[in-house]
């Protein structure tokens, strides 16, 4: 039984070390130097230790990173390209309603674009289903900075 017990203890020390890394890291010891560590919440979530909500939403934050969105709409800068914008975000969230949907102002043009993909072939995945509802006459797939929820 106590060899289960200390076997079962010397498995688990590796994880909880791993989680604790950068705790361990700036602990003070005698005859050490100290180590201090300046980061985002981000990275520390990356590496295991838990997002903590924002203190204002509740909500856990949203890491930015280089992936892949779809461009249903490229407007000029005037006002009915804004208007164009906008009614082409509300026709992707009718047949979409659980798409993430960004229109805004990129100079000098009105964009509307749609997800947040971390690989080109599930944005191609969706740009099929986009094209499929032949609403949509603009679609292609853009590289841009997307949303990852944490």
């Amino acid at each position: 039984m106590k060899w289960i017990f200390l076997f079962t203890a010397m498995a688990c020390t590796p994880c909880l070390h791993a989680q604790d890394i950068l705790k361990e890291l700036q602990t003070k010891r005698s005859g050490e130097g100290t180590v201090t560590i300046h980061q985002p919440q981000e990275i520390a979530t990356l590496i295991g230790e838990p997002a903590k909500p924002d203190s204002i939403t509740g909500k856990k934050g949203m890491l930015k990173a280089t992936g892949y969105r779809i461009q249903v709409y490229a407007g000029n800068n005037s006002r009915k390209a804004k208007e164009e914008a906008f009614k082409i975000s509300t026709q992707v969230k009718e047949f979409f309603p659980d798409l993430p949907v960004y229109a805004h102002f990129a100079s000098p043009r009105w964009l509307c674009r749609v997800g947040d993909y971390k690989s080109i072939e599930e944005a191609d995945a969706m740009m099929r289903q986009l094209k499929a509802t032949e609403v949509f006459k603009e679609v292609s797939i853009v590289k841009d900075i997307i949303n990852i929820q944490l």
